[in-house]
This record gives C-alpha cells, sequence and structure tokens, in this order.
C-alpha cells in the first residue's frame, strides 16, 4: 500500500524540489512525525531537513500572538466584562463562565471565518429586539436584562480583544485572523516554498493565507481527495474538496492536485455490532489476537476510537501477545480515580453544612486513592455503622481517627468556607502525602503518580489564576472551574510513535494510512454528533454570514472517516447495537451510505458474548471432621429455637451462621429497621413486667404503665438506635408506632382485667437452657432460648413470644407432626412456640396443661394466638392445650431435627428459596 505522504514526496522528488527550502504544514503535529519519518527515503544527498510544522503553529507564528487555555481565557474575559458592565448586574463568576465560554467559541468561529463582527452582533440584537416574548409597552426587568445582553454582546467582543492583544496572547479565532492581516508581510520576507498536504475543510483565515501563498508562487497544495467524492456533488465526504476547487481563483488556471480513485479497490470491510462499550473493547481484543495469530503486521494497523471514554477499556482488553503499543490520543482526566474523589469534597463543602451526611463521608473515605494514606478509614466507617450516625462534624470525625491520619481528615472535612485559595492548597498538599505514599510503597505506582502529577498540574493552574484574578471566591466557582479543567485536560501517553499497534482518535488519523483499520463507535450520535448547536448564533444567521453549522461539521467527520477507509485494504466497523443514556443502539448513517453505495461488498455480524447454558446448581456442604467438630461446639452450648427454624428454611444459612460464624454486614439505619423496632417493644414491656414477677397485676399497675410509655420508649430508642434522629420523617412515625403498639398492648390488659379476668405474672424475659437426651449422639445437646413472657390468666398457664410483625391465627396450628420440620413459612411459629413450652416444662418451671401462643402487636385484635393441634385441613376444632403428649410428639420431631442436622452422612444441601 502506498501512502498518501509517500504519494506527496514521489511527486516533489519528480519535480526537483529541493526539500531543504520546503515548510511542509500538515493538519497535526502527529502527521509530522510520519512525515520526517519517511522522507529521508527521498534525499539523496547531505542537506539541511525542512521544516515540518503543524498549520495552527504555522498561523500562530504568523499572528506574533501566544495562544492561552480556554480557562485562562474565561477569567480574562471575566475582568473585561466586569469593567464595562454596571456593577449591579454583574453575574457571580460561577454563573457567567456557563455563558461565557459559549461565547468565547462564537467569538473565535466569527474571527476564523473573518466575519464582521460589528455587523453579526448588530444583527443579533435586532433579531432579539423583534423576537423577545413581551407584549407590553414597558418592559420588565427581566426583559430588559435579556435584551441588554444581546446588546452588549458588541462591546464584550471589543473589550475583551483589545484586553488579549494588548496582553500579546489570544483565542485560536484571533490568532488566525491576525495571521491574515500579517501575511503580506510574511511574503514579502520569504523564499521558501510551503507544501501543504492533507487538508480539507478550511476556515476563511486558512483560504486566504494559502491562496495568498499560492498567488505568489511560494506553495503547493496537495489534497488527499478521492474521485467518487468529488463528483458525486452529494456525498459530504466531497464537499470541501468541491467547493475549493471551484470557488478558488488559482484553480481556473492551475491542476487541483490530487484526484485519485483508492477507494473503489478491492476491499475487506466488516461491520459488528456488539453490545455495549465495553463489549466493543473486549471485541477489539479478540479481533486483534485473531490478527496477531494469521501473522497480520500491527504495526501497520490502526484502531480510531469514535468514543475517547473506551480507550481506559480498550487498554485493558488487549491480548498479553502485543508488545508494542503507540496511543495517540490522551486519556481524559475525567475518566481516572482520583476525579470522583475531588469531585465528592467540592461536592459536600458546596452544601455549606457543618454536619456531614454519613454516605458522602464513607464515599470519600472509601476512595481506592485514599486507601494508601488513610489507615483508620475502616475503623471510622465500623463506628459509623456501629453507632448508627447518620450526620457527623468535623470534630466527630477527628475524635475516631488515629492521630497518624487526623491531617488528611482536616484537609477533607475542615471548614472549607474560610479562603477558596486555602482550599486549593488543601488539594495540592493532598496530592503531596498520597504521592509521598505511593513513592514509599514497594509495589509498582508508576500509573498512580502520573495521575497524582497530572492532578497536582490542574490545581497549580487553577491557583496561579485564582491568585492573578481572585474571582474564585466560593466552591461551587472552585467546583465549576475544576469541571472545566477535566473536559479539557487528559493524560498523555508516551511510546515509541512509528512502532507496533496505532491507538487514536479521529482528529489524530489525519494525512495517515493503514493497511488495517478498526473503528469503535460507529454509532449515529457518535460518528457522525449530529444536530448540535451549542452557540448563541442561530442556524440562519450562520448561513447568512458563512458560518459553519452542524452539516458542515458532520462533513469534516465524512471525509475523516472515508479518507480512513479508502487506501485501507482491511476494514472493521464496530458499533454499539444496545442504548447507553442518550446515544448508541442505532449504527451510523456512514454504514448504511456504505451498503447503499454498493461498490463493496459490506459483511455483517453480531457479536455477543458467549453465554454457557449453566443449571442452577444449589450448593452442598459435605460434614467433614472439621464440621462435625464444630457442631458438637454449637450443639454443646445450644440450639436456639431460632437457629433450628433457620436451618429448616435453609440449611446453607445455619451452615453460614453457626459454623462459619458469618456475620451479616452491619450497615447504617437511617430509618429504624424492624427487627429495632422489634426489640424498642420488647425492651419496653421488659421494664414494665419485670417487677411483677410472680404477682396479680392491676389497673393501676397499669395505668402506671402508661404513664411512662414515651419515657420508657425514648429510652430504649437511644440505646438502640444509638445516636439516629428518630425527631423527624419516618423515623419519628416508627418512634410513635413504638408508643403506639406498647400503648395499645397495656389497654388491652387493662380491658382484660376491667372484664373480671384475674392476670399475674410468673416470669418476664426468661433464659432457659435444657439438655437433650439423644442416644443416637455421643455428645451432649442443648436447647436454649429466652421466653418473653410467662403469666397465668384466670389460672391457666400461658407461654407467650412477642411478634412486631403481622400474625396470623393460623401460622400457629398444625396437623401432621411430621411437618413441623419441612416448611418454614407455615410451621416456624408453631416451631419456636413449642420450643418455648417445651424448655419452660423441662425445666420444671409451669405445670401442664398449659397454653402456648403468639401476640402480635400488628394484630392485637385477635389477642392472644393459641398453638393449635387439628385433626384435619378442613376440621375447626383443634386442641389448644399443651399437655405431655403434646410436647412429647413435638420432642420426637424436634430430636429428629437435630439428628439430621449432627448427621455426618446427610450434607447441607440449599434449599431453592421463593
Amino acid at each position: 500500500m502506498v501512502t498518501f505522504i509517500e504519494d506527496v514526496l514521489r511527486d516533489l522528488k519528480k519535480n526537483n524540489e529541493d526539500f531543504s527550502n520546503c515548510i511542509f504544514i500538515l493538519p497535526s503535529k502527529r502527521a509530522g512525525v510520519f512525515l520526517k519519518s519517511q522522507i529521508n527515503k527521498y534525499i539523496s544527498h547531505t542537506s539541511f531537513a525542512p521544516e515540518i510544522i503543524s498549520i495552527e503553529d504555522f498561523v500562530q507564528d504568523l499572528s506574533q500572538l501566544r495562544q492561552v487555555s480556554g480557562i485562562e481565557l474565561l477569567f480574562q474575559f471575566y475582568s473585561s466584562y466586569i469593567r464595562i458592565t454596571p456593577k449591579e448586574q454583574v453575574e457571580p463568576f460561577e454563573t457567567f463562565s456557563k455563558w461565557a465560554q459559549i461565547l468565547i467559541q462564537d467569538f473565535n468561529e466569527i474571527d476564523r471565518y473573518l466575519v464582521s463582527s460589528n455587523q453579526i452582533f448588530d444583527y443579533l440584537s435586532a433579531i432579539q429586539e423583534l423576537n423577545h416574548w413581551s407584549l407590553k409597552d414597558e418592559k420588565t426587568e427581566l426583559v430588559t436584562n435579556y435584551l441588554s445582553f444581546w446588546k452588549n454582546l458588541k462591546s464584550y467582543y471589543t473589550e475583551f480583544t483589545n484586553d488579549i492583544i494588548a496582553s500579546e496572547t489570544a483565542y485560536q479565532g484571533l490568532i488566525y485572523k491576525e495571521a491574515t492581516e500579517h501575511i503580506e508581510t510574511y511574503i514579502q520576507n520569504t523564499e521558501k516554498r510551503h507544501i501543504f498536504l492533507g487538508f480539507n475543510a478550511l476556515n476563511t483565515s486558512e483560504e486566504h493565507i494559502i491562496q495568498e501563498l499560492l498567488q505568489n508562487n511560494l506553495a503547493y497544495v496537495y489534497w488527499d481527495a478521492d474521485s467518487h467524492f468529488i463528483n458525486n456533488k452529494h456525498h459530504s465526504a466531497g464537499l470541501f474538496s468541491r467547493q475549493h476547487k471551484s470557488n478558488w481563483i488559482y484553480y481556473k488556471t492551475n491542476p487541483f492536485n490530487w484526484i485519485k480513485s483508492n477507494y473503489k479497490e478491492e476491499k475487506n470491510i466488516t461491520v459488528i455490532g456488539c453490545p455495549k462499550s465495553v463489549g466493543q473493547s473486549k471485541y477489539v481484543g479478540h479481533l486483534l489476537k485473531r490478527l496477531s495469530e494469521h501473522n497480520q503486521n500491527l504495526s501497520n494497523t490502526a484502531i480510531v476510537l469514535g468514543d475517547e471514554m473506551l480507550l481506559s477499556p480498550l487498554l485493558n482488553s488487549l491480548p498479553e501477545s502485543i508488545k508494542s503499543v503507540n496511543v495517540t490520543m490522551g486519556l481524559p482526566l475525567k475518566a481516572i480515580a482520583l476525579t470522583p474523589l475531588f469531585e465528592q469534597i467540592f461536592t459536600l463543602h458546596k452544601l455549606k453544612s457543618k454536619q456531614y451526611y454519613y454516605k458522602d463521608v464513607v464515599g470519600i473515605i472509601s476512595n481506592q486513592m485514599l486507601q494508601y494514606v488513610l489507615d483508620s478509614s475502616q475503623d471510622i466507617i465500623k463506628h459509623i455503622q456501629q453507632n448508627n450516625i447518620v450526620y457527623l462534624s468535623n470534630d466527630d470525625l477527628l475524635k475516631i481517627t488515629s492521630k497518624n491520619d487526623t491531617e488528611v481528615i482536616k484537609i477533607l472535612f475542615d471548614n472549607w468556607e474560610v479562603s477558596m485559595s486555602q482550599n486549593i492548597e488543601k488539594c495540592v498538599r493532598l496530592i503531596e502525602i498520597m504521592r509521598l505514599a505511593f513513592t514509599e510503597t514497594k509495589s509498582e505506582k508508576r500509573l498512580e503518580l502520573e495521575y497524582l502529577y497530572r492532578f497536582n498540574t490542574l490545581f497549580n493552574e487553577m491557583s496561579t489564576l485564582n491568585s492573578k484574578y481572585g474571582y474564585i471566591n466560593d466552591v461551587s466557582a472552585l467546583f465549576s472551574i475544576y469541571k472545566e479543567l477535566l473536559n479539557t485536560e487528559t493524560l498523555d501517553f508516551q511510546g515509541e510513535p512509528l512502532e507496533g499497534l496505532q491507538i487514536m482518535g479521529m482528529l489524530e488519523s489525519r494525512v495517515l494510512d493503514f493497511e488495517t483499520v478498526i473503528i469503535t463507535s460507529v454509532n449515529e450520535g457518535i460518528l457522525p454528533g449530529g444536530k448540535t448547536n451549542n452557540s448563541f448564533i442561530p442556524y440562519d444567521v450562520k448561513i447568512e454570514n458563512n458560518l459553519p453549522t452542524y452539516k458542515e461539521k458532520d462533513a469534516v467527520y465524512t471525509y475523516h472517516f472515508y479518507n480512513l477507509i479508502q487506501r485501507a485494504k482491511n476494514v472493521y466497523l464496530i458499533y454499539n447495537t444496545e442504548v447507553d443514556a442518550l446515544k448508541g443502539g442505532e449504527k451510523s448513517r456512514f454504514i448504511t451510505q456504505l451498503e447503499v453505495d454498493g461498490i463493496h461488498d459490506i459483511k455483517h455480524q453480531i457479536a455477543s458474548p458467549k453465554v454457557p447454558k449453566t443449571e442452577i446448581t444449589l450448593t452442598t456442604i459435605k460434614k467433614d471432621i472439621d464440621v462435625i467438630e464444630k457442631l458438637k461446639i454449637v450443639a454443646s452450648k445450644g440450639f436456639s429455637p431460632s437457629s433450628l427454624t433457620n436451618y429448616i428454611r435453609n440449611p446453607i444459612d445455619f451452615y453460614f451462621e453457626k459454623i462459619l460464624e458469618i456475620e451479616s454486614t452491619e450497615e447504617v439505619e437511617e430509618t429504624v429497621a424492624a427487627n429495632t423496632l422489634g426489640t424498642v417493644v420488647h425492651n419496653t414491656l421488659e421494664d414494665f413486667y419485670k417487677p411483677f414477677e410472680a404477682q396479680l397485676l392491676s389497673i393501676e399497675d397499669l395505668q402506671k404503665m402508661k404513664s411512662l410509655v414515651n419515657q420508657t420508649v425514648s429510652l430504649h430508642f437511644k440505646n438502640e438506635y444509638k445516636q439516629g434522629d428518630i425527631t423527624t420523617g419516618k423515623n419519628l412515625i416508627t418512634f410513635e408506632i413504638a408508643k403506639r403498639y406498647v400503648t395499645n398492648f397495656i389497654n388491652s390488659e387493662i380491658e382484660l382485667l376491667q372484664n373480671g379476668n384475674t392476670l399475674k405474672i410468673v416470669a418476664v424475659e426468661v433464659n432457659n437452657s435444657v439438655t437433650l437426651s439423644i442416644p443416637e449422639l455421643n455428645f451432649p445437646i442443648k436447647l436454649k432460648g429466652k421466653v418473653d413472657r410467662v403469666d397465668e390468666l384466670n389460672g391457666v398457664t400461658r407461654v407467650i413470644d412477642y411478634k412486631s410483625g403481622k400474625v396470623e391465627q393460623n401460622k400457629v396450628e398444625i396437623v401432621d407432626w411430621e411437618d413441623l420440620n419441612t416448611d418454614y413459612n407455615k410451621y416456624s411459629k408453631s416451631f419456636q412456640v413449642l420450643c418455648y413450652a417445651y424448655m419452660m416444662h423441662a425445666k420444671n418451671q409451669v405445670n401442664l396443661p398449659i397454653e402456648a401462643g403468639i401476640i402480635s402487636f400488628k394484630n392485637l385484635k385477635e389477642g392472644f394466638l393459641k398453638f393449635g393441634k387439628k385433626e384435619s385441613s378442613k376440621s375447626r376444632s383443634k386442641n389448644q392445650l399443651i399437655t405431655e403428649d403434646t410436647l412429647n410428639a413435638f420432642e420426637i420431631q424436634l430430636k429428629n431435627l437435630i439428628l439430621e442436622i449432627c448427621n455426618p452422612d446427610l450434607d447441607f444441601v440449599e434449599k431453592e428459596l421463593d
């Protein structure tokens, strides 16, 4: 394959051009590297190397102005703005920056295309005067300010451009405009031959400069044009070439170099649809592996990323067999781990609150970059969870932080309302602390150190700008500038530009040719970008003044796309088949255009990850010697009713809880959890009824309890919910519910006594532990548990279990004893109350017959829900007295369950839960 650069050099050699007297001007610096690598092949004797320069650098030299960054321009513009704007109308810097950047971009286009600023701004002001929405003769303040803004655009432009020219700086458009004014002087002082190659879309300034050089016989222009696009007047890839050929005076009498027919040569074009962005990256890795296995030279292969955010996943998807990679494009700073850390810090302090929400705090101290400098992060998180802290201050954090971490915590959470300069210094200091930590670590942290270096540069730039101008006066403005810098800054890669696989963006591919081209994100809205109009200048005004619209911008990308593939032999176009937010899902019109052209045979594929058929396999844990030994320990300590019903529900859960002793993750309760509510109610009732053990209750006793409900419930919420707030929102409602549960329960007891019943409290919150005799097991077995309450109602003993949730009567009834160990949902409540009755009887604490059951606070109107044994599921009669026979029948099921748990031949097998 002969590249465009080689074609140009051959033609110059053929015309005996002296390379040492040439200045090669290209669309990008990247193309200059490739040109420099080829030019020595066409120089036959020792001579000075030609000057190779990008168009931006060439124009900047002509203008004698220095281009400054967009953020610095923003500060300079604000200086001009406040000087000519009445003090009462001056907007804060943060608000100003949102529209000023768009306006600077408009200034840029106006100057690059040499449009009269007075003409266009007067026109815009007149349009708004006609179109504004107010129909009243007297304009409101809002309308007046709106019209004033449009009238002031001309003043803003004049003041701003005068200021920056005075400082010998400028934005790109102004540099181009100044360069056109200096071109005649430049021509008078040079004899060099200017070789322009690979250009397509030119702004008016560039056209003027190039045509002046052409007219003075100081330039050659080599267009990389194809006859297929030039001859088709509707094809946008040839839009600009056709315009130059027909409109430039020079081409009325001189040939148009060049129009070739590379596009129609045979090509292998494959269109691949992949799900999601990461899917595209993975497929590229798979494709490269396949190409390298077929001994294809990857040095002549380019991956062009339509979406720059694919760079990181792509680099992680490259096969290990690829040893040499050159990345032309930079990794956007917004895509690396430090970005969200500072975003979280700024977002936290924008609120100007002295109390920080715990999730914000945890999010910051959990950032992966801080783990190397914040040793106590996990201790802080654990303290927050254990004490249920929802809001905390910097002082609260310092109390629970180790001394080594005090400086970092102060940087992150101390008062940020003092000075913005100090805040920037805090960020720089935090970066320095991380740098020292990464430098001292034994593991390789070169990439992280590079991240820190770029962010250090970013914050130093912010510090310099703020020291010079002083416009960053609050955290919101600081955050706004931070985000703007992130959008423009990249982490640049270093490598050998001419070796290995080439990875680049679409604009970096200009003038370059590759045998194999892989283009990703060939989706509508990405390639091309579509109708984006981030400008104050309306579409019709742009048309009137020959300013570029979205159509011209789409034509630029159309040219780049076809230019990439016109000399390539193998082309792979990969698009996202899935909708990601507002883009993706629809393949690019470029693909459709390739199909409609009908020149090449387009192969289509849909790539998707191989998803193997996997049958749902339930976890099985064998009871080896270690498990049996652990079971013996658990058995000697005692099985609780809840652990046994947990086994009935799912043996694997029992294994995790009792054998492996895995505790559930502790979380901060922002809203009171159901188990916390239950604990508060239980503890409150224990406080009330414990003093009355072995006593008959009176109505007066119960009335006294009612008067203490608010105080006692508050006490137990404080004990259980720690520092959680129960004074507002859902928590306040839960607090009132707890009081209502207790009050309603006491009222039901009062009603019992008022109806002539006698009620004696036998025991409250009784801890029991009984030894079970199971001859089949050669180790001790215990059953343990806490009985909420035992009382005597009219002489009948009742064993009561409190439930804060809703329980129905049918949940404490059984038909067949064998079912007790099989169905958790139906019989777990019956199993538990029978366990409590069994233990009370075994300890001789009650005399049979007794009743056992549940009091459900959510179903209090049903009263005491007694356990009952029914003869059949349809039978209405049931035996609700627990006798010796009842407990003997239950004992059989209890021992069978424990034998099953301890049987070494029966594995722990997971149950498939609904």
